[in-house]
């Protein structure tokens, strides 16, 4: 089973930490992953930020401002509301969560976390539940008004709830396969060119040159998916803003 392409996304337990609602609680291999993760960013942040200036020296420091300017037009770009800014530290968390993850999952013997959908579902439930929490607090029952989009015959109200409704809460399912599919779909290949190239022998330099392609590749789709699932965040969080 080692051999195969499927092997690095198994879950491997550690230890038992007890029982929560008649369900086990292990710490996994996916557990630890989300820990570096965690660890990541916050190490990265604070080496960034510890010694501020106006005219940075630190790469760090740059690199960390680069971020934070990228997040911040992004946002701006897809909520139009100056009020979005209360929710910077929340899109901010999940795009620094979800790259870190990615990034890791491209060591070697490494985990990648963001390719498990039970991850990734989580984090696009906790979005919507979001959305949809302070969208009621801030539009009131007017809010649901994301359901009929105004202008929409009344009597077409049968058939256009059911289907908002159903697009709505599809939002989580699509949001966590595009992350989720993209990482094991990535990662899979990877390991399959990588056999191959070992398995080529003296001509292993082609396969060896692909290999590396698609390493660099993949790096790339590990920001840009970052990129993508923070993007359709913030497109989400615009229903808390403007009901159409």
């Amino acid at each position: 089973m080692s051999g195969s392409p499927l092997a690095q996304f198994e879950i491997k337990k550690f230890f038992h930490l007890g029982e929560l609602f008649g369900h086990s609680i292990d710490f996994t291999n996916s557990s630890m992953f989300m820990c570096f993760a965690m660890l990541l960013s916050i190490v990265f942040l604070y080496l960034g930020t510890r010694k501020l200036e106006v005219k940075p020296t630190s790469k760090m420091q740059v690199l960390v401002e680069v971020i934070y300017n990228f997040l911040t037009n992004m946002m701006s770009q897809s909520i139009k509301d100056k009020d979005a800014v209360r929710f910077f530290p929340l899109v901010f968390t999940i795009f620094m969560f979800v790259i870190s993850c990615n990034l890791l999952g491209m060591l070697p013997y490494s985990f990648t976390v963001t390719s498990h959908l039970s991850i990734t579902f989580a984090l696009a439930l906790f979005v919507l539940l979001v959305v949809t929490f302070f969208g009621i607090i801030r539009n009131g029952f007017h809010f649901f008004r994301v359901f009929f989009p105004t202008g929409t015959p009344l009597w077409l109200a049968f058939l256009i709830i059911p289907i908002e409704i159903f697009a709505y809460c599809a939002r989580a399912i699509s949001l966590s396969l595009r992350l989720g599919a993209n990482m094991i779909a990535g990662h899979t290949m990877l390991k399959v060119i990588a056999g191959l190239a070992i398995g080529a022998g003296a001509f292993s330099i082609f396969p060896f040159t692909f290999v590396v392609a698609i390493t660099a590749f993949e790096f790339f789709v590990a920001g840009l998916q970052a990129y993508i699932f923070s993007t359709l965040v913030c497109v989400y969080l615009n229903d808390v803003f403007s009901t159409h």
